[in-house]
């Protein structure tokens, strides 16, 4: 059973405003003192209350830094909350940074190995699925060269077609339906559904609204780190639209600079929950 549940999950970063210091200049200009290297603490969500089970395919939408991959990594077990709790079963595939565990100097081929291996294919699982990851990317022949001599394009096929050959139960996907040209974009949404029937749970983010509204049963609306809207895709879509319009008020990008502590959200409005209204006195 796969099954994915937030509660009250919180992330805040901490850092320093002044970084790489040298020795010199933190004895000469006082950085070892508070007032001069102040923390400052980033809240990148807050307040997430999320629970998905078999059957549940999520979209998460919302601006430039509103939160979205950050989600996705928390619920990757990348970033544990540092307020809340995560909750997850199931085995993870989570598909962003798939370009990430490429060897330069080594060919297609032995990279399809070590991808593989790195996301937790075993010598004997792996063997049955090189054949197709190779048919799939159509690189062909380029696969016996070094990997440093592939263009953008190519290293995008390649790590798609490696990172889409698992049978996960949770499938997390950040943005790859955008990958390569117009032609294997076609077979990467195809390859995609296929993904998506055969986990048990996804959570998807894109700003490609239409396709986020095709694929799933869910939709939430992230807004500086908090849940703004959840419920049916196709009313948080065009709430959230509404909302970007020329008329409606800037969307700053990122999350919120402040305290130490995030300040509590105001519940979100899921449109699941929301009774009929009551008919009109005759």
């Amino acid at each position: 059973m796969a099954r994915i549940e937030l509660t009250d999950a919180s992330l805040t970063f901490s850092l320093r405003k002044s970084k790489n210091v040298t020795l010199k200049q933190y004895l000469l200009k006082g950085l070892f003192l508070r007032t001069f290297n102040p923390k400052v603490s980033i809240h990148a969500l807050s307040d997430i209350n999320l629970t998905a089970g078999d059957g549940d395919r999520i979209g998460v939408i919302g601006h430039n830094g509103a939160g979205k991959s950050t989600l996705l990594k928390m619920i990757a077990g990348v970033y544990p909350p540092t307020r809340g709790t995560a909750r997850i079963d199931g085995k993870i595939c989570s598909l962003f940074e798939i370009s990430l565990g490429f060897e330069p100097e080594a060919n297609g081929w032995e990279n399809i190995r070590y991808r593989g291996y790195l996301q937790g294919e075993t010598p004997k699982t792996l063997t049955a699925k090189v054949n197709d990851i190779a048919a799939f990317s159509e690189l062909a022949d380029f696969l016996n060269i070094p990997v440093r001599y592939y263009s953008a394009g190519m290293m995008v096929r390649l790590a798609f077609s490696i990172a889409t050959a698992a049978a996960p139960e949770v499938l997390l996907v950040d943005e790859v339906l955008s990958v390569g040209d117009a032609a294997f974009q076609q077979k990467a949404k195809q390859r995609m559904k296929e993904m998506m029937s055969r986990s048990r749970l996804m959570v998807m983010v894109s700003h490609d609204i239409k396709s986020v509204v095709e694929m799933c049963n869910r939709m939430i609306w992230l807004e500086h780190g908090r849940i703004m809207m959840q419920g049916d895709p196709s009313e948080v879509a065009d709430a959230y639209l509404a909302s970007v319009a020329p008329t409606s008020a800037a969307h700053p990008v990122g999350g919120r600079m402040g305290d130490e502590t995030p300040p509590q959200s105001p519940p979100p409005t899921d449109i699941s929950d929301e009774e009929p209204p009551a008919a009109a006195a005759a």
